[in-house]
């Protein structure tokens, strides 16, 4: 096997709120002990509901948000040990492309400002080298040559979405973390942008996290998937499998609400039941027992452990 680029190990991380008149604090626990690795030149999709904690564990990775407990690995080094001064230099590893394209750009910078401002932070260049790379993310990235003088409100969504992706080009990142990218954009702009993801991938050798609620999208563009619930990891396979033998009860929901361009083709049906517990107060034992149709009394009472059942195919369900 390969050399994991990114390690997770237990990753936790809460959120403390207050609730009710008295303010009593509680926790919200937004991912909680999701152990994973994303082999060097590998896109690991991940994917599930709104709220089901898959963004915040790519800010988590990222230490956007500082972890509660686990470890986040780069190349075996633990981010979470490091200092600011490490930290910073271990940013230049890592980049993010974030959902919304226009509010993870500064709309006083131009473009060129935008994608030159990781270079001037990290003094790498002379002022003409830097000049000369922004020219060339933007020719990478599929934009014009004027768009350097130009503001990010005169383009559209996609084109503000190709300026986040030079942004997160011009360090020379090992890692992108793409959470969401192109769920804001129109449905004939999101395979532009895919496509553009795949292409620099195998140009820059990069290595993703492709995060994603539609399962679709996320199997284009991943060679593994992993599938989160209420903060947990609950499959983790190749996409194939995923897609045609998937495990856990969640999964096969999933695929099942994907619509088909085949309208009078019968096929059967598996409902997720109820609502989204509260992850400030999620039920016991197994996270998914109270929507699953399969469930049974030992779900009720004890947390399912990961066990691999096929090939790097590993799902925590005890029914599996």
């Amino acid at each position: 096997m390969a050399d994991a680029l990114l390690e997770t190990v237990d990753v936790v991380k809460s959120f403390p709120i207050r609730k009710g008149f008295l303010g009593r604090k509680q926790l919200l626990v937004a991912v909680d002990g999701v152990s994973l690795k994303i082999n060097k030149g590998e896109t690991l999709g991940m994917v599930g509901e709104s709220g089901c904690g898959k963004s915040t564990l790519g800010l988590t990775i990222m230490r956007l948000y500082e972890p509660t407990g686990g470890q986040v690995l780069i190349e075996g080094q633990d981010l979470a040990a490091l200092d600011p001064a490490g930290l910073r230099k271990a940013r230049r590893q890592m980049q993010m492309i974030f959902q919304d394209p226009f509010a993870s750009l500064d709309p006083r910078l131009t473009v060129a400002d935008i994608i030159r401002e990781p270079l001037d932070i990290h003094s790498i260049g002379t002022v003409a080298e830097r000049k000369a790379e922004v020219r060339r993310l933007l020719r990478i990235t599929g934009m014009p040559a004027d768009a350097a003088t130009r503001f990010p409100s005169e383009f559209s969504g996609g084109q503000q979405q190709r300026i986040g992706i030079a942004r997160a080009l011009a360090l020379q990142p090992k890692l992108l973390i793409c959470d969401e990218p192109v769920s804001a954009l129109d449905v004939s702009v999101q395979a532009q942008i895919l496509n553009l993801l795949r292409d620099i991938q195998q140009s820059f050798e990069l290595t993703y996290l492709f995060i994603s609620h539609n399962i679709s999208v996320t199997a284009f563009m991943s060679r593994r998937i992993g599938v989160m619930y209420l903060g947990k990891l609950v499959e983790i396979g190749p996409s194939q499998s995923i897609l045609n033998k998937p495990l856990h009860p969640y999964t096969q929901a999933l695929l099942k609400a994907i619509p088909r361009p085949v309208p009078k083709r019968t096929r059967e049906k598996r409902s997720i039941l109820g609502e989204i517990p509260s992850p400030i107060n999620p039920p016991s034992g197994c996270r998914f027992h109270p929507r699953c149709p399969l469930a049974e009394e030992i779900c009720k009472h004890k947390v399912p452990e990961m066990r691999e059942l096929a090939r790097e195919h590993s799902v925590a369900c005890h029914m599996a």
